[in-house]
């Protein structure tokens, strides 16, 4: 468990993220931090959740379809 200070940052305000935190989360400066709802509260994650839905129709999709795919790879 990390306990994450407030702090101001300009006119925002801001969290700084501890360097072990970082590494659990493979995140480097620069980085892109996702905060969506969930039932447990907010939840914070490097993976963009809208990619993964689109992601997750294209499966279904190359799963449906693997013979279309596979002549369309030849």
């Amino acid at each position: 468990m990390f306990a994450l200070k407030l702090t101001q940052i300009g006119n925002s305000v801001g969290v700084v993220l501890p360097k072990e935190l970082l590494g659990l989360l493979h995140l480097e400066k620069g980085d892109t931090l996702y905060a969506t709802e969930s039932p447990e509260g907010v939840r914070l994650t490097p993976f963009d959740p809208e990619f993964e839905q689109q992601m997750e129709a294209a499966r279904k999709i190359m799963k449906s379809r693997r013979d279309v795919l596979h002549e369309l790879a030849k």
